[in-house]
């Protein structure tokens, strides 16, 4: 189970790291003009976050669960693809990320690396991470648990985007994967997501 121990450590700081990089981007776009939506869902979005990180940890030692090579492995070479996914949208939107939605009022939305191909790659990667992470040791009620209550936050989530990326988009085009009409959502190509 060390491997898993390191792995919750490095998730933890690459999550406090996102948040400062977050932070940072959030303080230039508000600079620049731009318009929060949806801030009253934020903190759940934490709170949700820093839960499954706990019962990451909690849920193996208090049901004694033991690290399950042949789903251990597989899920921790998920785990790392799902973040490599995370860290290409992030990179991709540049100063445009961040974990609040956040809209620069009139810039196109971003249709490069993976906007290209779909519409919410960082929310796919979110999803794909909130079963992966637990299952690496075991914690399969953290992941199950997880899943459901990030299944309704993104439910809110996409939709205040969609809002907001409507109300701010300069051209109003629909990203890969949607249909025409007013700008949807992009995990904030344009705006911001977590």
């Amino acid at each position: 189970m060390i491997v898993y121990w390191v792995l919750l450590g490095f998730i933890a700081c690459e999550r406090v790291a996102e948040l400062a990089v977050s932070a940072r981007h959030a303080q230039g776009l508000l600079r620049r003009g731009g318009v929060e939506y949806g801030f009253g869902h934020f903190p759940v979005m934490i709170a949700l976050h820093v839960a499954l990180i706990a019962g990451c940890v909690l849920e193996p030692l208090l049901a004694h669960r033991t690290f399950s090579p042949g789903l251990g492995w597989t899920m921790l070479t998920v785990t790392v693809l799902a973040n490599g996914l995370r860290w290409w949208c992030i990179r991709t939107l540049g100063p445009r990320w961040t974990a609040r939605v956040i809209v620069l009022p009139g810039e196109p939305l971003v249709t490069s690396g993976p906007y290209r191909w779909f519409s919410h790659p960082n929310y796919v990667a979110v999803i794909i991470e909130g079963f992966a992470l637990p299952l690496t040791g075991s914690a399969w009620i953290t992941a199950a648990t997880f899943t459901v209550l990030n299944a309704a936050l993104l439910t809110v989530r996409i939709r205040c985007e969609t809002r907001a990326l409507a109300t701010c988009s300069v051209d109003g085009a629909a990203p890969a994967g949607q249909a025409p009409g007013p700008a949807a959502p992009t995990d904030a190509a344009g705006a911001a997501a977590s």
